[in-house]
C-alpha cells in the first residue's frame, strides 16, 4: 500500500528557453511576461501547472480534472459536464484526479461545492537575468480569405534566452488537514512532470525548452519546518551583458548560499534528491563543483527519471 505524504519538502527547478515564448499574454498581444522595472521574464505558475497536468494525462494517463475536451458539437465542456464524469461527487472528483490532489481547485456547480487549497503551492517562475524580447515577421504558403493571390503575414513575439527558477513547497498539513490522500507516488508523478513535461513542450511557441536542475529537499517527519526562499539563494554568473546570453554553456549557476543554507539545517533535512543536466557548470565560493559532493554527509539520491 502506497502511503500518504508524511514529510514536508521543498522544490527548486530551474530551465531554460530559446527562440521562444514561454508565457504569454493573452492581454497584451500574446508577449512573453517581463517586469517593467527590472527587465525581468515572469512565468506563473498555471503555466507551469498546465505542463505537469498535460504531461501526467498524455504520457502517463493519469486523471486529471481541469482538461480541454469539447462536446459532440465541438464547444469546450464545463466544470458542470466535467464533474458528470465523476457522477456529480467532488469527493470522487479529489479521489481520482492527481492534479485536484497536488494543486487543489473550487468546484461549485449543482449545489455541490468542493474547495481545496492544494498542498503544493509554486511561486511564479522567474528568470535569473534580465531578458530582451525579439518581434518577428514571416509569411505563409497559404493566403487569407481576404487576398487569394499571396500568403498571409505572420508575426510573433520570443525571447531568444531566459533561464528560469520555479520555487516551490508540498505541505504536508494542507494535505492532512482537508482530508487530501497525496500520495508519495503523486509526489514522484509530480516531478517527473516538472522534468520531463517541460522537455516535451514541443509545439511552435514552445518548443526550446530544456530542464537544467532539479532539487527536492524532503525534511523528516513532524519537523514542520522548511528553509524557505530557495530560489534566492542561487545566482548567475556571466561575463557578458544579461540580454546578451544566448546558452546555458554561456553563464555559471553560483550556489553558494544554497548550500550553506541545506549544510546550517541538516539536522532537519531527510534526504535531497537531484538532477542536474550535464551542460550546467555550478559553483561554490568562486569554485566549479560537483553538487552532490558539495552537499556533504546529507543524504543524496537521485530522480528516477
Amino acid at each position: 500500500m502506497v502511503l500518504a505524504i508524511k514529510n514536508r519538502s521543498e522544490i527548486l527547478f530551474l530551465y531554460d528557453i530559446t527562440d521562444a515564448n514561454p508565457n504569454g499574454d493573452p492581454l497584451d498581444e500574446n508577449k512573453p511576461r517581463i517586469d517593467e522595472e527590472t527587465g525581468i521574464n515572469i512565468v506563473t505558475d498555471v503555466r507551469l501547472k498546465r505542463t505537469i497536468r498535460d504531461y501526467l494525462y498524455d504520457y502517463k494517463r493519469q486523471d486529471i480534472f481541469i482538461l480541454e475536451k469539447k462536446d459532440d458539437k465541438g464547444n469546450l465542456r464545463t466544470k458542470e459536464d466535467r464533474l458528470s464524469d465523476f457522477k456529480d461527487s467532488p469527493e470522487e472528483v479529489k479521489n481520482r484526479c492527481i492534479d485536484v490532489r497536488l494543486f487543489g481547485a473550487t468546484i461549485a456547480v449543482k449545489e455541490k461545492t468542493l474547495t481545496l487549497t492544494g498542498p503544493v503551492q509554486f511561486k511564479y517562475g522567474k528568470s535569473l537575468h534580465k531578458v530582451s524580447p525579439a518581434y518577428i515577421k514571416g509569411t505563409t504558403v497559404m493566403p487569407s480569405k481576404q487576398d487569394k493571390k499571396q500568403g498571409t503575414f505572420t508575426e510573433k513575439y520570443i525571447l531568444p534566452y531566459s533561464l528560469i527558477c520555479f520555487y516551490g513547497v508540498v505541505n504536508e498539513n494542507a494535505a492532512l488537514n482537508q482530508e487530501i490522500y497525496l500520495t508519495e507516488d503523486d509526489i514522484s508523478l509530480l516531478l517527473e512532470g516538472i522534468w520531463l513535461g517541460t522537455k516535451n513542450l514541443i509545439s511552435g511557441s514552445k518548443f526550446g525548452q530544456v530542464p537544467r536542475f532539479l532539487m527536492q529537499v524532503v525534511y523528516k517527519e513532524k519537523a514542520n519546518f522548511f528553509i524557505g526562499e530557495l530560489d534566492k539563494r542561487i545566482a548567475l554568473i556571466k561575463e557578458i551583458r544579461d540580454e546578451e546570453i544566448r546558452d546555458i554553456s554561456q553563464v555559471k549557476l553560483d550556489v553558494s548560499e544554497l548550500l550553506k543554507a541545506t549544510e546550517s539545517n541538516k539536522d532537519k533535512i531527510e534526504k535531497i534528491l537531484l538532477k542536474v543536466d550535464e551542460r550546467v557548470t555550478m559553483t561554490k565560493d568562486g569554485k566549479e563543483i560537483e553538487v552532490k559532493k558539495a552537499l556533504g554527509d546529507i543524504a543524496i539520491e537521485d530522480f528516477p527519471f
